[in-house]
């Protein structure tokens, strides 16, 4: 019986040994704390572009887990002299626009669509021009001599559709679903539909069938049917700017 006892009081020492602790709410030693899960709290996003459109600022931000709200802004300046018809064009580009964008993430990744829309917010462009006295040119095919007493000048435009529907797609998310992670790079590529070019020509002075000879006013209405013939071949020439490529990158900080 002795035997019996002493072997059944290591057994219970033993299992003691080894036994899990069990905290109970009297106990002095605390359970060990769940470990802290951190989440992204950053929704908002400022951050600079450059496109095709020009250089640019934009703002994002987080709508849902897969989508952001964005819009941009975006302007750029460019000059050059080009000849038309035997007219010497001084012109300028001057983009100024807006977009707006609905980011779609499909799996929640850098990989984004973005169907969005393209505002023009001034006249893209524009040119003046001063054809010299006794200087050929022609309008419509048919050609004129600039007035030596009242030489022809002239201002044109070329205008788009104020508002054109725009697809792109890219990689990167300028509002960063990881912590911690203020800094993003975008890239996007896509187009934005905005219908082919409308050119505008306004003349003044006089043009002559001959050097000094036969003058009448560009307001002559045979005249301005042939300028109305100038501004439909400039508008052929451009009807493959209907769609205008759409190539970005940037830099944004999430707050």
């Amino acid at each position: 019986m002795k035997s019996f006892l002493r072997r059944f009081t290591c057994s219970c020492a033993l299992l003691a040994t080894f036994a899990i602790p069990v905290y109970s709410q009297n106990s002095s030693t605390p359970p060990p704390e769940a470990p802290v899960v951190r989440e992204d709290s950053g929704r908002v996003v400022v951050g600079v572009m450059v496109s095709l459109l020009g250089a640019g600022a934009e703002i994002a931000v987080r709508a849902t887990h897969h989508t952001n709200v964005r819009a941009g802004f975006n302007m750029i300046d460019y000059s050059r002299t080009f000849n038309k018809d035997g007219v010497a064009y001084n012109g300028q580009l001057n983009f100024r626009t807006l977009e707006a964008h609905y980011d779609i993430f499909p799996w929640a990744r850098s990989f984004h669509v973005s169907p969005g829309v393209l505002v023009y917010a001034a006249n893209p462009i524009t040119a003046t021009t001063t054809v010299p006295g006794n200087q050929s040119f022609t309008l419509g095919g048919v050609t004129y001599y600039s007035d030596p007493t009242t030489p022809v000048t002239g201002n044109g435009k070329i205008t788009f559709n104020q508002a054109a529907p725009m697809a792109t797609f890219g990689w990167g998310n300028l509002v960063s679903r990881k912590p911690n992670k203020h800094f993003t790079v975008p890239v996007e590529l896509g187009a934005a539909f905005q219908g082919s070019p409308k050119a505008t020509l306004a003349l003044a002075g006089n043009v002559c069938n001959s050097p000094g000879v036969n003058c009448v006013s560009t307001s002559d209405p045979t005249v301005q049917s042939n300028v109305v013939a100038e501004q439909n071949k400039i508008n052929n020439s451009m009807s493959f700017f209907k769609v205008y490529p759409i190539i970005s990158a940037g830099v944004g900080y999430k707050f």
